[in-house]
């Protein structure tokens, strides 16, 4: 090739050239330099906008960070505050018995004549070892004596004899003086010949005994002033020449269970089942000199 075929090339290229990088860019003015003058191309299209692309000399590099945290863990929470303490309210509260008590599964039975409360004892003490017998089958042991008694300004001066017999009328009242009742003697022998030949009884037990027993699960019928209270005691000569120690309120229960400061009765008069101190239970008792019959 000629040089001045080169030469035109290289002019014709360079041209091309120098107006390619002097056209400028769609939408963008183009300010004028002095060196030289530029002739802006129509337009075509709409106007588009321009992103410049970072290379990755232009591209900013991370920091390493300078300290290294551990995972944050937030403490735990504060314990609550206590409550305020309530105001103190005074309670009435029933006596429950502690956990030392022992209770014996005696069946409750409510007399059935008015003065019957010794034969009723006597029925549950024996129905607890399984023996079931009417209060009036049991009572035809007791052989009553209809006597009625001599009173003398308003006392019993003589009357029968209740360690032998019932004395009175079953039906009738110790205040009107037309019946009374009967003592350990008839009672135990009852019980031994109706199915608790190991029973005892007699006079002058100590209060230990009756708690001991009551521990081993051994019902305890005990003579006591009804409803606990505490009448003025007298005494009577019985037909027989005995000296008996008479109460006007003369009433027998049985114990079904003791605890530390208490004993639990069965009560036949009302036919219910209460917890008594044994304070009480121990003054109403001698005043018959701690009179007993124990079930074994």
């Amino acid at each position: 090739m000629k040089r001045s075929t080169f030469a035109s090339a290289a002019v014709i290229g360079g041209s091309l050239v120098g107006s390619l990088m002097l056209s400028p860019v769609p939408g963008h003015s183009v300010t004028a330099t002095p060196m030289a003058a530029t002739t802006a191309l129509p337009r075509t299209g709409q106007p588009t906008a321009v992103l410049r692309i970072k290379h990755d000399v232009d591209l900013e590099a991370p920091q390493t960070p300078t300290e290294i945290y551990e995972q944050y863990v937030p403490p735990p929470p504060p314990p609550p505050p206590p409550a305020p303490a309530p105001a103190r309210v005074a309670v009435v509260r029933s006596w429950a018995p502690a956990a030392a008590t022992v209770t014996i599964g005696v069946p409750v039975y409510r007399q059935t004549r008015n003065l019957n409360c010794e034969t009723a004892a006597l029925q549950m003490g024996l129905a607890y070892y399984g023996h079931y017998y009417s209060q009036d089958a049991l009572f035809a042991y007791e052989n009553p004596d209809l006597r009625r008694p001599v009173v003398s300004n308003g006392r019993v001066v003589q009357w029968g004899d209740p360690y032998t017999n019932f004395v009175g009328s079953v039906n009738g009242s110790e205040t009107a003086m037309t019946g009374y009742g009967v003592y350990y003697p008839v009672i135990l022998a009852i019980a031994r010949s109706h199915g608790v030949p190991n029973a005892y009884g007699g006079e002058g037990f100590s209060p230990g005994t009756i708690y001991a027993e009551l521990a081993a699960r051994h019902p305890v019928q005990i003579w006591m002033e009804a409803r606990w209270s505490r009448p003025a005691m007298g005494t009577w000569t019985a037909w027989d020449g005995r000296r008996i120690r008479y109460s006007l309120a003369e009433h027998s229960v049985i114990l079904t269970g003791v605890s530390g400061t208490m004993v639990r009765v069965n009560d036949d008069q009302f036919g219910t089942q209460y917890w008594v101190s044994k304070g009480v239970f121990e003054r109403s008792w001698a005043d018959f000199n701690n009179m007993a019959v124990i079930y074994r």
